[in-house]
């Protein structure tokens, strides 16, 4: 479970900053940033995942009910009639044939081979015959692991679309971020409409820093680094700044 957040933080923070023009991987975040920052992009596929585990066993307690023969037995030939031509439509949105989205191929074919086991076990627990059969058990883990694997492309699908779609919003409400206010010992020369640069006074021995900036807004911190915005941040003209956090950069946050 660890792992899985792990990876879904990794691809929902790399889909994030690269809307921003950024590289997740030159922020430097560490383990547990990517652990915090991948849980929106696990609300949904966990949660769908448990939904449909517990659709599954509930089908699977309504199977065992007396009576249920007659209505399990033709829903599993229902069930199994809709594997095929879901898997046809996966693959053709595989090798692009159709546009069904990017979640269509992983859902379709994951989905198709989850129905067909979910039929054959409810066949398997109306009839009372043994499940899975010898000659079965080689072809149940190839499709456990295509399942499998298929849940990891769509749930990294959807983290990577979570992370673009958050950052577009962020990008439309930068109100939100904490505003700074930037002093250093040299002269950024930014040409950035929003962020005003003044010259601080020379106020005795002892003042180092030499320049002050307003208007930025903060993105991210990572470690001893600042990933800072112009409050005026549009995707076509935007920038964005790295500072370090050493003792050439005092930071001041403000409300507004």
């Amino acid at each position: 479970m660890t792992a899985l957040v792990f990876f879904l933080g990794f691809a929902y923070t790399d889909s994030f900053y690269h809307y921003f023009g950024l590289d997740a991987a030159t922020l430097g975040f560490g383990t547990p940033d990517l652990l915090l920052r991948g849980s929106p992009a696990l609300y949904l596929p966990v949660g769908g995942l448990l939904f449909g585990v517990l659709l599954v066993a509930l089908a699977y307690h309504l199977a065992t009910r007396r009576g249920a023969s007659r209505w399990v037995r033709p829903a599993c030939v229902l069930i199994a009639a809709a594997v095929a031509p879901l898997l046809v439509l996966g693959f053709l949105a595989g090798f692009g044939a159709i546009d069904l989205g990017q979640y269509a191929v992983p859902l379709l074919i994951g989905g198709a081979l989850l129905l067909a086991v979910l039929a054959r076990l409810l066949f398997a627990r109306v009839t009372g015959s043994p499940y899975p059969l010898p000659g079965e058990r080689a072809a149940v883990v190839v499709t456990v692991a295509i399942v499998v694997l298929c849940s990891f492309w769509a749930a990294t699908g959807y983290a990577h679309a979570k992370g673009t779609e958050d950052a577009r919003r962020l990008s439309a409400r930068l109100y939100q971020r904490p505003a700074m206010i930037v002093d250093t010992t040299e002269r950024l020369y930014l040409a950035w409409p929003a962020v005003q640069e003044y010259a601080l006074a020379d106020a005795g021995q002892g003042q180092r820093f030499r320049y002050r900036y307003h208007g930025f807004r903060l993105l991210a911190q990572s470690g001893a680094r600042m990933v800072l915005i112009p409050r005026d941040w549009t995707w076509d003209t935007g920038n964005v700044l790295v500072l370090p956090l050493d003792t050439n950069v005092r930071v001041t946050f403000h409300p507004g």
